[in-house]
């Protein structure tokens, strides 16, 4: 099969009709897409474009198939291919790239259950077509097992697509750093850091297995055609070392550099520290705008470590951006208009100089105080009528041993004051007995006391930062309701409810979470609720200024920065004291993502950070700094 066209454009305009961007300087080839939905379409239709091919043939169409969050989007279009365009999956035979071991195949956590849910209960591929690796077997059967799945592929003509997604390690299926690219399905022991990140489905890294059964290298270098795909900022660094470094056994998903027609497909966070991404000027020519002006002279005055004002035409010269000052000097005007720039960001009254409605949207219970609390407090200082709208209930991110210190709390509160009651005592009991369950922890109740834990937390932080209590919204979406880390995809429901509380309170500005590397997806989730309701508030002309801020784990880069306020040593303080009273995240959180600081901590060095960078670029210097953008389109 041959590679899919792509525009090579540097200036391509991406839209959902086209299919993507080929990005230059790359030894892997690399396609940027316009966002993760459209990067799902296109490789569901070119899935979809084999099997129909294969069966005008009278041929099998054979796909090897990964499971994780990656792949889901495609595997949902591929169902609604199948559903409402009637696409027919009886030539389709799968193999899957891997299982943990030992796992049985109706666990929670296999990815034999995983499959049947995400995909196969959904569309018509017969079982005996279906192949994953067996979990469950002894330690004395794994091997000829692992060499008859080689056969099976094999007796199948061998594999037509494998998809991939790729691990923080590198790691292709659940091959590690040190992989041999001969390897073939086998037993393998995991990484630390793939363990960690697998924590967050298994409550907690002691939890996760350390072995799994995986394809191999070699096994996917065979597959004719391989689509490797890579979602969030999280995953931009090891992309960038995958498609543009050397080929070596410690990143695993380098040797598909030499593979005769693999492609690895990107939205725009993973693919920002590509060179033609990040420093396009240094691999390609490009049309200069003003972004793109204000980008390269921001990392050049940081290449030089020297602030805007000093750049000399000599540095401009020897770093690639001679024709900048071709097209757009001489180099004391660039210098002025990206200084100038800068300066404009810097913003002392946010939500302006008259008293007006403005709302933040958290989708976590304490994403409010961490991303953007000083703004918070500064808002609610200079007189604005704040509002805080908690997205999501966040109860799955507590600790069962903090839920049960809480019931503890309530039943000696109840003795104490002889309020006990049959009720109470038996509510006490099931809830007891179901924390005191490994993997049960999630009953309905249970889940209803960590919400509350959390619902009392944000209230707290929340006067802390100054917002009063009856101006806290909590919307409890419908997506977030599983009782799991796994959501269901935003409905009409949940639009509804973010529509219906702007259409109340009518706020002139809304701020909400921009970060597209949150590791539930829910930030992800709750701003595509949030723009969806807007573009339907606007139909009634409903439309308020809209700003993004990032959560926990990054900041904006400089040069994306629409809007800086200044954070003084006090307002920081007051940050922190109303993190601290999010008592069940403080210490060590259920889902620290891919940083093991606490949040406060994060939340200091971030500000701090964004303020030194600031000065170093010759802006004035502040304690602190907390970044947006301005909310223009789609994430």
């Amino acid at each position: 099969m041959s590679m899919p066209t792509v525009p090579t454009s540097q200036s391509a305009d991406l839209t959902d009709e086209q299919p993507g961007r080929l990005l230059p300087g790359t030894v892997l080839p690399c396609v940027l897409y316009r966002n993760a939905a459209v990067l799902a379409r296109h490789v569901a239709a070119e899935v979809a474009d084999l099997i129909r091919q294969r069966q005008s043939e009278g041929r099998q169409a054979v796909l090897g198939l990964p499971t994780g969050s990656t792949p889901i989007g495609v595997y949902r279009e591929l169902i609604r291919l199948h559903q409402e365009e009637g696409l027919d999956f009886s030539n389709v035979v799968t193999f899957n790239l891997d299982e943990y071991w030992p796992m049985e195949p109706d666990s929670v956590h296999s990815y034999h259950r995983w499959m049947r849910e995400n995909f196969f209960d959904h569309v018509n591929v017969p079982e005996e077509n279906i192949h994953i690796p067996d979990g469950q077997l002894s330690r004395g059967k794994v091997d000829r097992f692992c060499a008859e799945y080689e056969k099976a592929i094999a007796a199948a003509g061998g594999i037509d697509i494998q998809m991939l997604g790729i691990g923080r390690t590198g790691h292709i299926g659940f091959n590690e750093p040190g992989s041999s690219r001969a390897s073939r399905t086998r037993l393998v022991n995991l990484d630390p850091v793939t363990r960690r990140d697998a924590a967050s489905g298994f409550g907690g890294e002691e939890n996760v297995p350390l072995r799994a059964v995986t394809m191999g290298v070699g096994t996917i270098m065979d597959a004719r055609r391989v689509i490797m795909m890579a979602l969030g900022e999280h995953k931009a660094p090891i992309v960038r070392r995958s498609a543009e470094d050397e080929e070596t056994a410690e990143i695993p998903a380098s040797f598909l550099q030499a593979h005769p027609n693999a492609t690895l497909l990107l939205d725009s966070a993973a693919a920002a520290e590509l060179t033609a991404v990040n420093t396009p000027w240094e691999v390609d020519c490009v049309d200069w705008t003003a972004e793109l002006e204000r980008r390269a002279v921001i990392w050049l005055a940081e290449e030089v470590s020297k602030p805007i004002l000093k750049l000399e035409a000599r540095d401009f010269m020897g770093h690639h951006l001679t024709d900048l000052v071709h097209e757009s000097g001489p180099v004391e005007n660039i210098r002025q208009r990206v200084f100038d720039s800068l300066m404009e960001t810097i913003c002392n009254h946010p939500g302006g100089k008259e008293k007006q409605t403005i709302i933040v949207f958290s989708p976590h219970p304490d994403d409010d105080v961490i991303s953007m609390g000083g703004t918070l407090i500064t808002l609610a200082q200079q007189g604005h009528d704040v509002h805080i709208a908690y997205m999501t209930s966040g109860n799955i991110a507590v600790f069962d041993h903090d839920a049960l210190r809480h019931v503890e709390y309530v039943s000696e509160y109840l003795k104490m004051f002889n309020l006990q009651s049959q009720e109470s005592t038996a509510m006490e009991t099931g809830l007891r007995e179901a924390l005191a369950r490994r993997g049960d922890s999630n009953s309905p109740e249970v889940l209803k006391v960590k919400g509350l834990i959390r619902k009392t937390e944000a209230v707290c932080a929340a006067e802390t930062a100054g917002v009063p209590a009856d101006h806290c919204h909590f919307l409890d979406m419908p997506f977030y309701q599983t009782g799991q880390v796994k959501k269901k995809p935003i409905g009409d429901e949940d639009v509804a409810i973010v529509a219906e509380l702007i259409r109340t309170l009518e706020p002139a500005q809304i701020y909400l979470a921009g970060d597209l590397s949150d590791p539930h997806g829910t930030h992800r989730m709750c701003a595509e609720a949030i723009i969806s309701a807007l573009k339907v508030l606007g139909e009634d002309d409903l439309q308020p200024e809209a700003w993004l801020y990032r959560g926990a784990w990054q900041e904006y880069e400089p040069h994306e920065i629409d809007r800086a306020v200044p954070l003084s040593p006090e307002v920081m303080l007051r940050k922190k004291l109303a993190i601290f009273k999010h008592e069940s995240q403080k210490d060590a959180a259920l889902f620290p993502g891919h940083d093991e600081r606490e949040f406060w901590v994060r939340a200091e060095a971030r500000t701090k950070q964004t303020a030194r960078r600031y000065n170093e670029l010759g802006l004035p210097e502040y304690f602190g700094v907390e970044a947006f953008r301005r909310l223009e389109g789609e994430l």
